[in-house]
């Protein structure tokens, strides 16, 4: 009886897995079947403007969150990094999660680029500083590291990074102003 209620566990605990492995994978078929506009996705530069014009705008503005999620492949993943008194903080979280925490109001644009490609994978260091209004005066300065590939169709955005300039770490003055590109 022992060994039958083990079996019987094992069986279970194994169709759940079974059962829940179908659910991601329907998911991910489902969040990959959103077509992205090819002006967003075609050219590493592209992806990345466009991941920055999904999050800028006035505040109450209506965030386009259907096509930031062409951006981004299914599990992508966010990881920021801050000090508040002194102590390292991370948070790690999906794009999903880090659209329904957004709070918004602000202008985040890019101010330097640097491309490494290696054959079908990138990574991108993105300079980026934040303002009320696109003229405004600038409320913070960012680096956000960008992880991508490109899947014979189009570049997906895996991984982005990014830590905030502050007190004791500023960001180099050679990684602002020149914007790398890359031809598909």
């Amino acid at each position: 009886m022992h060994m039958n209620r083990s079996l019987l566990g094992l069986l279970l605990a194994s169709i759940l897995v079974l059962a829940l492995s179908g659910c991601a994978t329907s998911a991910n078929s489902t969040e990959r079947a959103v077509k992205a506009n090819p002006a967003d996705v075609d050219t590493i530069a592209d992806i990345v403007r466009a991941s920055y014009e999904t999050i800028s705008g006035p505040a109450r503005h209506p965030w386009p969150w259907g096509r930031d999620r062409t951006l981004y492949m299914p599990q992508a993943i966010f990881v920021s990094n801050s000090v508040e008194q002194g102590q390292v903080k991370t948070r790690i979280e999906t794009p999903e999660d880090y659209r329904r925490r957004f709070i918004g109001g602000g202008y985040e644009a890019e101010i330097g680029r640097h491309i490494e490609r290696y054959g079908n994978v990138a990574q991108v260091r993105s300079v980026s500083d934040v303002r009320d209004t696109p003229d405004g005066l600038v409320k913070s300065r960012w680096v956000n590291y960008l992880q991508l590939y490109w899947d014979g169709t189009r570049w997906w955005i895996a991984a982005v990074v990014w830590d905030q300039e502050r007190d004791g770490l500023a960001i180099p003055e050679s990684w602002i102003g020149k914007l790398d590109e890359d031809k598909r």
